[in-house]
């Protein structure tokens, strides 16, 4: 009797725990797909700024926007998916 009270209280307990845990994961997956898309705007919205080029050629306005350029692309990795290098 004694040993059936313990393991229903350890099953119901790994039961929370488990569920705890999946719904901790969901909300993670919810938070990367969006800090991907954000990725992605602000990947497309650099390419738009730079569309003729003028940015990335300038001495000192160059220097920072390769810069930005370069922490997204590092961000692109972290979201597994391959870079192309420009």
């Amino acid at each position: 009797m004694i040993l059936e009270i313990i393991l229903g209280i350890v099953v119901i307990t790994e039961g929370y725990v488990i569920w705890n845990l999946i719904r901790k994961t969901e909300l993670l997956e919810v938070w990367v797909e969006r800090f991907t898309q954000d990725i992605q705007v602000v990947q497309d919205e650099l390419i738009k700024i730079d569309s003729t080029g003028h940015f990335e050629a300038d001495d000192e306005v160059g220097t920072v926007f390769k810069l930005i350029k370069n922490t997204v692309e590092e961000l692109k990795t972290l979201k597994g998916e391959p870079v192309n290098a420009n």
